[in-house]
């Protein structure tokens, strides 16, 4: 098999510049904490190819689309044991690695979102993400508070990761090209154990903060309890992009269902 047909359904579009590929390889950095990275969508392996250069890494790959895993099996045979055959958002992270794994991956647009939320429910044992995005999801997840791109990505990911924009990619480099610019990111864990509040309250609160993003936190979150004694809290009079984490940690330590 010579190559593999870029599917629209699965969101392919393949990276054909070596120079950028190998600067996403070498944007791993697992300083001892990680001797693992699992590639999500490797595609025809022009990805691949570094990473099994890495002699500090051992490379597995997740791939859905049939074609491409009969291409890495025949291109790349000294990966054949490291091929996971399958959809990403469905695998038990746990089931291929018990020890702290890297993600990374020029990731399918229409799914690129899902698959950071996918590694949140694993964030203890993925110390590490490197992946393209459309450039203005990459910008949304790395933004801080006040800017009207900051939303419900940037504050649940930066909560757990420390993220940086590491650099622009242009539509000519992929075939087909996309329609869009796109960019790289790194998102190292950080040293967060515990939020200091209820997780699963913190995200809904949130959701719904973003939700009503125009609207004063006193409105849009009218659902949940404020506590006695801060309904005066001036946090309620702000909007939901001029909050740090940090302040939607607090914010929900105050409130309840």
């Amino acid at each position: 098999m010579d190559k593999v047909r870029a599917k629209k359904h699965l969101g392919q579009h393949f990276l054909t510049d070596q120079n950028i590929a190998a600067k996403i390889a070498d944007a791993l950095q697992p300083e001892g904490k990680y001797a693992k990275a699992l590639e999500v969508g490797p595609g025809m392996g022009v990805l691949t190819k570094f990473l099994l250069e890495r002699s500090d890494l051992e490379t597995w790959v997740v791939e859905i689309d049939t074609e491409s895993v009969a291409y890495l099996s025949e291109h790349y045979p000294q990966l054949r044991p490291r091929i996971i055959a399958g959809d990403f958002l469905k695998q038990d992270f746990e089931t291929f690695f018990s020890e702290p794994c890297a993600v990374i991956g020029n990731f399918p647009y229409n799914i690129s979102t899902q698959i950071l939320f996918r590694v949140l429910d694993y964030k203890d044992q993925i110390p590490e993400v490197v992946g393209m995005f459309q450039k203005e999801v990459a910008e949304r997840i790395a933004e801080k508070p006040g800017s009207k791109t900051y939303g419900i990505t940037s504050v649940l990911l930066q909560a757990w990761y420390d993220i940086e924009y590491l650099f622009t990619v242009h539509e000519n480099v992929f075939s087909p090209p996309p329609k869009v610019k796109s960019a790289v990111i790194r998102l190292r864990r950080n040293d967060v154990k515990d939020l200091g509040c209820d997780a699963k309250l913190f995200t809904q609160v949130v959701k719904a903060a973003f939700n009503q993003r125009r609207k004063q936190l006193r409105n849009s979150l009218h659902a949940f309890n404020i506590k006695p004694g801060e309904e005066s809290n001036p946090v309620f009079t702000r909007r939901p992009e001029q909050l740090s984490v940090q302040e939607f940690i607090a914010l929900t330590q105050i409130l309840s269902i």
